[in-house]
């Protein structure tokens, strides 16, 4: 048995120290999913706190037909995915030209900042790694999950099927349209020759 299959055989039986121990194995690679999931660093830390809530209360689930790191995948990801469709049915969309009303009655116009960094390199990899966000954002959550998993969190093929519950087919698939309808986007911005 594995360190890991111990820690985890404890985690169920109620370990919290235990569970502790896998979150600090395992919390930047699901920082680092959720925040490709949700594009910024806030929601990205909430994201990844809910995660490994909902895995600690779901550990008796866990059957252990794949690793526990596919496994805390895809709820990272379902968790991810279930916020940004509460998002996307609850928020309205908001002008930049209607003013702000504040708790006095008074209106303020809305002032929009300026986060670019001065150094130009600083800039252009800020400006292109969110590009790459947007891009990511634009595409079917199918798409998106397969090629992060692949791309950013290095997992195999077998470890995304097994994490999105789908035939490795299918996640070649997904990983081909994705990585095509990327690389179509960067030409189109001449980013790629």
């Amino acid at each position: 048995m594995t360190s890991e299959e111990i820690l985890l055989q404890r985690s169920i039986q109620g370990d919290t120290g235990s569970f502790e121990e896998l979150v600090v194995q395992y919390q930047n690679k699901v920082y680092a999913l959720a925040y490709r999931y949700m594009g910024n660093e806030d929601d990205a830390y909430d994201m990844a706190q809910e995660a490994f809530l909902k895995a600690f209360r779901s550990l008796r689930s866990f059957k252990g037909n794949s690793s526990f790191g596919t496994w805390l995948y895809r709820v990272t990801t379902n968790v991810c995915l279930d916020e940004l469709r509460r998002r996307k049915r609850r928020i309205a969309p908001l002008s930049l030209d209607e003013p702000l009303a504040t708790q006095d009655g008074d209106e303020m116009e809305k002032e929009i900042a300026d986060h670019s960094p001065g150094a130009d390199i600083l800039y252009e990899q800020k400006e292109f790694s969110q590009y790459i966000q947007s891009l990511l954002d634009e595409m079917k959550p199918e798409h998106k999950s397969a090629i992060v998993l692949r791309d950013v969190m290095e997992l195999s093929y077998e470890e995304i099927a097994e994490s999105l519950n789908c035939s490795l087919g299918t996640v070649k698939s997904r990983i081909s349209r994705a990585r095509e309808i990327l690389r179509k986007k960067l030409m189109e911005r001449e980013l790629l020759p």
